[in-house]
């Protein structure tokens, strides 16, 4: 066993919220190492988040270009090279990856390319990759960033046939003849529709009764709506029997829906039915951290373990699952380590699945305030009502607000339309700045814009 080298600060994993405290630390003087098994910056910009939204953004591409004619333009024969495809991609990440290389390097913070297994509460052997040996690490500060994967389902011959996941979907150089996406949530309908778009023929397997099952009902049909528009074949509350085959030549799946038994073949399978944290089988036993029935770290509002002078950050934590919530909890942490009083308490947390159009969400859904008892006033407007959507012809979807009964606060926001991304942000911050809706309906808003028909939706709101 080599003798341990000591830091100040021990980061495993250099995923969002971990490298962002790693160099935040290193620069503030304190000797920080991050131990990264394989993604530098983690998943987000290498298999994730960046890489998607370049391959979906490549779809849409081929989308616009197959219906050039609508808008003037004539074309030739028209294919996807998914070659191309991946390697623009790919291409990306590479720079990505190289900035994060400079910033760790300017930064001071060391990086440690391996796979490590705690031996006692704050030493972590670091099995080095490419058969570098071992190294021994202790550090008076710990924090684990250690993130998720996606979760296979235990159904009878899955895993035989090497399902794809969303990592080696974004890595094929091919147009899967028949894609089958077993899994109906944001993942699984952001590629479907992807794939679609390449040529694709998809279909999507759905075990709840409805897609994206966290949103309302109307979100839900909406987007629904748009897949069956588009092509794509979706079965709702369906239980798969079972996969036969492999994945990438032919594939065989059974399921049964209320209407009977279906049998669905195809010559690729995606698994997205969600996921499970990396917590298991790296001694985190012998730290004293606790973990929930579902394996993710137990952490108390400030993102402290049960462990002394241990942390954690981002989704193994069971933060909200995106990339912006990791930078908040590395903004509490930075901040709470100066002596601050942040907490994870009451955070607005918006996000955005990026179908086309995209569908964003800020606070309550129509659903959850009814779940909570909470009286709500609800406006919807389509978007065929904004005047923008006539001149790019993206009139699909709608916007629709919850405001309260007995004041005039909007307590959350949806919207299936062209930029929605962009136009929650003006409703979280009006809700941030805890805005009464008139001010955002008597607003002055440029015009033509997709944000101009908040002030149209906000006139919707019923009276009190």
């Amino acid at each position: 066993m080599p003798e341990a080298e000591r830091f100040d600060t021990l980061i495993l994993g250099s995923g969002q919220g971990g490298k962002l405290l790693a160099w935040h630390l290193a620069r503030s003087g304190r000797r920080t190492a991050v131990v990264e098994r394989q993604w530098i910056g983690g998943a987000c910009p290498n298999i994730a988040c960046l890489p998607s939204k370049n391959e979906i953004w490549s779809a849409k591409v081929a989308q616009l270009v197959h219906h050039a004619v609508q808008f003037g333009s004539t074309t030739g024969r028209i294919g996807v090279d998914m070659a191309k495809v991946r390697q623009r991609k790919r291409d990306m990440v590479a720079r990505e990856v190289a900035r994060h290389l400079k910033n760790f390097e300017a930064s001071g913070a060391e990086v440690i390319m391996g796979s490590g297994h705690f031996v006692a509460p704050r030493t972590l052997e670091v099995r080095l990759n490419g058969g570098g040996g071992i190294r021994l690490l202790t550090g008076d500060q710990l924090f684990l960033n250690l993130g998720t994967r996606a979760a296979i389902p235990s159904i009878p011959g899955l895993e035989a046939v090497q399902p794809l996941t969303h990592i080696e979907a974004l890595e094929l150089d091919y147009v899967p003849s028949h894609l089958i996406v077993l899994g109906g949530g944001y993942v699984g309908v952001e590629l479907a529709q992807a794939y679609r778009r390449f040529g694709s023929r998809v279909t999507v397997v759905e075990r709840g009764p409805q897609l994206i099952a966290h949103e309302d009902r109307d979100v839900a049909q909406e987007v629904h709506r748009l897949l069956t528009a588009e092509g794509i074949d979706v079965f709702l509350s369906a239980k798969t029997l079972h996969v036969r085959g492999i994945s990438g030549e032919e594939i065989s799946l059974a399921a049964t829906t209320a209407s009977g038994q279906h049998k669905v073949e195809g010559s690729d399978i995606l698994v997205a039915v969600g996921r499970v944290p990396q917590t298991a089988g790296i001694g985190l036993e012998t730290t004293g951290v606790e973990l929930d029935s579902s394996g993710y770290i137990r952490v108390n509002e400030r993102l402290e373990t049960s462990a002394a002078r241990i942390w954690a950050i981002g989704e193994c934590a069971g933060s909200p699952q995106f990339t912006h919530v990791s930078v908040d909890d590395f903004r509490i942490i930075r901040d709470n380590l100066a002596g601050g009083k942040r907490t994870t308490r009451d955070r607005l947390v918006p996000y955005c699945m990026f179908t086309d159009p995209p569908l964003a969400r800020v606070g309550l859904s129509e659903q959850e305030a009814q779940r909570r008892g909470i009286a709500a006033r609800v406006a919807k407007l389509p978007m065929s009502a904004v005047l923008r959507t006539q001149t790019t012809d993206e009139t699909q979807g709608f916007m629709k607000a919850l405001v309260g009964t007995s004041d005039d606060r909007i307590l959350g926001f949806a919207m299936i339309g062209a930029e929605a991304g962009e136009v929650v942000a003006a409703v979280q911050t009006a809700m941030l700045a805890d805005l009464p809706y008139p001010k955002l309906r008597d607003a002055i808003l440029a015009h033509p814009t997709m944000a101009e028909g908040l002030g149209s939706l906000f006139s919707n709101v019923p009276p009190q």
